[in-house]
């Protein structure tokens, strides 16, 4: 399952480069430059448009943007929650008034918004391959001292589309020092959600596959689902809350005491938060709370933290924590599994 993500992973990465359209969109900022681009879409507040004489992407401020031309098809998110498909024009407005984003859905409709409202702006097409966006993460500390050895691989995949989006998410780390057994986690998480009728609601299924060496885990399997909502979605951050049920179930390893497989169902409470800085720093925190419906009083609890720090085009620097954690293990098994690493992230599609 491991080499299949990978292997995804890169077609994804070598496939992007061959999807370009003509640069004939035009971007006028509040100095006065006016640039001929090619506008690949708005997230945490930047911009992110190509040109023909250079390479990459570059990263534009979007408070700082006055104008935007583009005949290509959008899918455009505002910080209310609604959501529109359409071409993108700047009408005329008075000096000193907010800049308007007009989006085009028909010749006979067409929807206005102050460009501060609008937080989102996805490049849509038919085509299946032009909808992804995502990251690779990598990271490697050796120390000769003690020869430990100490990995860290994890990638990111969304596909979008206007009211709903998928994301598959993989994580594995492996830590080996002489005379030492090899501790390794993996986990891969997957989710769908879909926005509901009424502005920043939506509903949501989840499903985790996790295998940690330090909690005896040999899988730890995860389905559920649940209604939740943005608290806040603006430019500059973005949180959202979720609760619902989920069912789980537990391989543990072969021990003196035979566990064997172990059912739980549960509550879930999710709660997701992303901070950003333009075109430097990003936080991002995701923690799952699980509190057990068939066995009352035992909790689970599931965390991951990544703080990034841009470098140069579409490399970062990440500091990353993860932890799992059981109030009630069973009997010689460990009740959590935490903690730390740091390495390069490389995004690709909308970035």
């Amino acid at each position: 399952m491991n080499i299949r993500i990978v292997l995804l992973s890169a077609a994804l990465v070598f496939t992007s480069p061959l999807l370009a359209r003509d640069n004939t969109d035009v971007l006028v900022m509040k100095n006065g430059d006016r640039m001929t681009c090619q506008v690949k879409g708005l997230e945490s507040g930047v911009l992110y448009v190509s040109f023909d004489y250079i390479d990459g992407t570059a990263s534009v401020q979007w408070s700082k943007v006055a104008r935007l031309e583009s005949n290509q098809l959008f899918i455009v998110k505002t910080e209310d929650g609604s959501v529109y498909t359409g071409k993108l024009n700047t009408p005329e407005t008075l000096g000193g008034q907010p800049v308007m984003i007009q989006i085009v859905e028909a010749p006979e409709k067409k929807v206005v918004l102050k460009s501060p409202q609008v937080v989102g702006i996805s490049e849509t097409s038919e085509k299946f391959w032009q909808r992804f966006n995502g990251q690779l993460n990598f990271g490697v500390i050796y120390s000769k001292g003690n020869q430990s050895t100490q990995y860290n691989f994890g990638s990111q995949t969304e596909y979008l589309r206007e009211r709903w989006s998928a994301q598959a998410t993989y994580n594995s780390t492996l830590s080996a020092s002489s005379g030492v057994g090899a501790s390794t986690r993996n986990l891969l998480d997957l989710s769908g959600s879909h926005l509901l009728p009424w502005n920043n609601y939506f509903y949501s299924g989840l499903g985790s596959f996790l295998q940690s060496s330090t909690q005896g885990i040999t899988l730890q399997t995860t389905i559920g689902g649940g209604v939740g909502r943005y608290l806040k979605n603006t430019n500059q951050s973005k949180i959202s809350v979720l609760t619902g049920l989920a069912w789980q179930g537990t391989n543990y390893r072969p021990s003196i005491v035979p566990v064997g497989n172990q059912n739980l169902a549960a509550a879930v409470i999710s709660t997701d938060v992303s901070l950003f800085r333009f075109n430097k720093t990003n936080l991002s925190i995701t923690a799952t709370l699980f509190p057990a419906l068939s066995q009352p009083g035992r909790v689970r609890f599931n965390t991951n933290m990544t703080y990034y720090v841009k470098l140069i085009g579409n490399l970062s620097w990440n500091v990353s924590f993860y932890g799992n954690w059981d109030n009630r293990p069973p009997a010689n098994f460990s009740g959590s599994d935490y903690g730390s690493s740091s390495g390069l992230t490389w995004t690709f599609g909308l970035k």
